[in-house]
């Protein structure tokens, strides 16, 4: 059985641990005004983007081969399909955000 003695220093260790962790909390979350066109900007960029590529991924092997429009047409349609993809993939991430984050102060 615990002494009093020992219940003191746990009750001590306890204070100074949580003094500890006051002092290194993260700051807690800003109202940012600007965090819904962030995330429509960066879905934005990822739809660009893999569109983009195959544009590039395209005109290069038709510039290789000589057949112009055909892989420029190909690989145009499937950097446009991984873009909306990639972008779906990261709206269901933005969608889910905040279930992860109160499950998280659940366990806290």
């Amino acid at each position: 059985m615990a002494s009093s003695g020992d219940e003191q220093r746990l009750d001590e260790l306890d204070a100074k641990l949580a003094a500890h962790k006051a002092k290194y909390a993260p700051p807690p979350p800003k109202d940012d005004h600007y965090h819904a066109a962030s995330q429509g900007w960066r879905m934005v960029i990822e739809l660009v983007a893999g569109l983009g590529i195959g544009v590039a991924v395209g005109y290069g092997l038709d510039v290789l081969f000589g057949t112009l429009p055909l892989f420029l047409v190909v690989f145009t349609l499937l950097g446009f399909a991984a873009g909306v993809r990639v972008m779906m993939r990261t709206a269901a991430e933005f969608q889910n955000a905040p279930k992860a984050r109160a499950e998280d102060e659940k366990r806290d």
